[in-house]
């Protein structure tokens, strides 16, 4: 069987890392993977946004099954393409893709449909979202409607900051020179929990919950990222609240989109948070998340490739997948400067060896020689395994301290917590 990976970035890894495990004959490929992933599958130099030249290449060597890791592929219909082509893939296609490509579609979503979210408003230009913005209370969160890999989004404690990020998306356009549409909701309280689901869009399967950590600095300070590190399961999750979630949020979602006549096929992401009146959604995601994945694979006892072609086969059970007891924590190593601008090309030491109960997954990595070099923001993924996520914990710092490049730079507190977990 020949499997193909979309994708660069850890999470990428986590997936081709987790399939390489399951297969016992065959060949997995990566496009365009990265310096980790090239360690257990064919690179193939195609960037993930040629979704034609992605296309050819699957066709040309008679790919059994693709899976997509990233958001843009999504978002611009390589599974609509693919679909076409009678060719297997796993994914939404590209109007199901519009949860998470468009933060104005998915809130105006989740309110006609009763989906409990954040109050909120739609601005169209910079005069409008101010007008907004001034009267509102603070905190508030701005939200840019497109993609912006995890750092469109703002929460403003004042009017000055608030206005600030405005003339970032519409001013000096840092996200779009196109579509500068703003969501401005209110601020929510609690705790944050990722979510996800595969689905066949009428069933689905929860996955293991986790935790992640958005901002750049310790305390949960700074800008936001794509994720600076994370922790499953989740101490406070319990049954009762699966039930509730799946109860308000999973099922109306899937049901909703099916009202619509949108066949979503894949993943769904709920970011919610977990408020005083019950789990409330922040956003959708239509993939994997990053890094949520880095935690839930390495606890994943079943088949993940069956899962996935369950679902791309319409056959899924809600039963399919059995979990381990041990708890995950990854903690992310980033280049210094991100998530601005960084230095890539440098030399990363310490790497080996990796000891029993750590995995490290490659994100901004790429092969020199015989070393790896940096060559993005998020540069690795330090994952330990633990039977308490204290344990876990400490194994996965304790990695991490014996790994260099220039300028390196991670958080110190992933799933510092005072619970006996």
């Amino acid at each position: 069987m020949k499997i193909l990976v979309i994708g660069n970035g850890g999470r990428e890894h986590a997936i081709c890392w987790k399939i390489a495990s399951e297969m016992k004959s065959g060949t997995l490929y990566a496009i365009p993977g990265n310096g980790g992933i090239g360690e257990i599958a064919n690179l193939v130099d195609i960037s993930a946004d040629n979704l034609q030249e992605i296309l050819s290449f699957a066709r040309k060597e008679k790919i059994d099954f693709t899976i997509v890791g990233p958001e843009a592929p999504l978002s611009a219909g390589i599974v609509d393409l693919f679909t076409r082509k009678r060719m297997k893939i796993f994914g939404p296609n590209q109007k199901a893709a519009s949860l998470e490509s468009s933060k104005v579609w998915a809130k105006e979503f989740m309110s006609e449909n009763n989906i409990p979210t954040g109050q909120f408003s739609v601005a169209d230009n910079f005069i409008q979202a101010k007008k907004i913005v001034e009267r509102s209370e603070f905190p508030v969160v701005i939200k840019f409607d497109g993609l912006a890999a995890g750092k469109g989004v703002s929460i403003a404690t004042d009017v000055n900051q608030a206005i600030s990020f405005l003339e970032n998306i519409f001013e000096k356009q840092i996200f779009s020179s196109s579509n500068n549409r703003v969501v401005i909701e209110e601020y929510l309280t609690g705790e944050e929990l990722s979510y996800l689901v595969i689905t066949d869009g009428e069933n689905f399967v929860p996955l293991a919950p986790a935790r992640d950590y958005k901002k750049i600095f310790d305390g949960n300070k700074g800008p936001n990222t794509g994720g600076m590190g994370c922790y499953s399961p989740v101490p406070e999750f319990t049954l009762n609240l699966e039930k509730t979630i799946e109860k308000t949020i999973v099922i109306p979602t899937i049901k909703s989109l099916q009202k619509r006549s949108i066949d979503y096929s894949g993943v769904i992401y709920f970011g919610l948070m977990i408020t005083q009146n019950g789990p409330m959604v922040l956003e959708y995601n239509v993939r994997f998340g990053d890094p949520e994945t880095e935690v839930i694979l390495p606890r994943m006892a079943s088949n993940l490739l069956d899962v996935l072609q369950a679902a791309e086969e319409r056959k899924l059970k809600h039963n399919m997948i059995r979990w381990k007891k041990e708890a995950a924590v990854d903690v992310v190593i980033s280049s210094g400067g991100y998530p601005g601008k960084y230095e890539v090309g440098l030399l990363i030491n310490g790497l080996d060896p990796v000891p029993e109960n750590v995995t490290i997954f490659h994100a901004g990595t790429k092969r020199k020689g015989e070393n790896f070099v940096t060559s993005g923001g998020r540069v690795l993924n330090v994952v330990g395994i633990g039977r308490t996520i204290r344990e876990a914990r400490v194994r996965a710092y304790e990695k991490v301290y014996t790994i260099f490049f220039k300028d390196m730079y991670f958080r110190k507190d992933i799933a510092c917590f005072d619970q006996q977990t």
